[in-house]
């Protein structure tokens, strides 16, 4: 397994501007993945998410960096480097929500990249890369039931 990238593409019945608000913004991005968010959605923006109680030390904090902001088709960022240094394509992966419209519905292509880049050792590059499967598996699916219930609420 090469561990080079992770890729999903999910069906999601609600317009491409409603999934870009979701996969953007705040306060739709506390509702499906991490436990607070502060970042503002626009190139080159840089913000933090974090999970867990901020308050105990198993809490993670993660900086992050907009990439691109391109409403409603594609909203991307940097994560995973170090909150000393600016987020590049060597030390840093890539998120990406490609959104295409589909039907009635938007065809969700979402990509993490960068994971050979970092320049991890083998077994790190490994138990990253599968943490991130793991939590993406996790995560990408509360996305859905999330719009699902925003788009039904009158």
């Amino acid at each position: 397994m090469e561990y080079g990238s992770i890729e999903r593409e999910i069906h999601i019945e609600a317009a491409p501007e409603v999934v870009y608000e979701v996969v953007s913004r705040p306060e739709h991005l506390r509702e499906w993945w991490p436990d607070e968010a502060d970042l503002e959605p626009v190139p080159g923006a840089t913000g933090v998410i974090s999970f867990g109680d901020e308050t105990t030390p198993e809490a993670h904090v993660a900086p992050l960096t907009v990439v691109e902001a391109d409403p409603p088709r594609r909203f991307s960022f940097r994560w995973v480097y170090d909150d000393a240094e600016a987020a590049t394509p060597a030390n840093s992966l890539l998120v990406t929500f490609e959104l295409v419209p589909s039907g009635t519905g938007t065809l969700l292509r979402f990509s993490e990249t960068g994971f050979r880049e970092k320049g991890w050792e083998a077994a790190v590059l490994e138990e990253q890369y599968h943490e991130h499967v793991k939590g993406w598996d996790y995560f990408l699916p509360r996305l859905v039931t999330y719009v699902a219930r925003l788009v039904s609420t009158p």
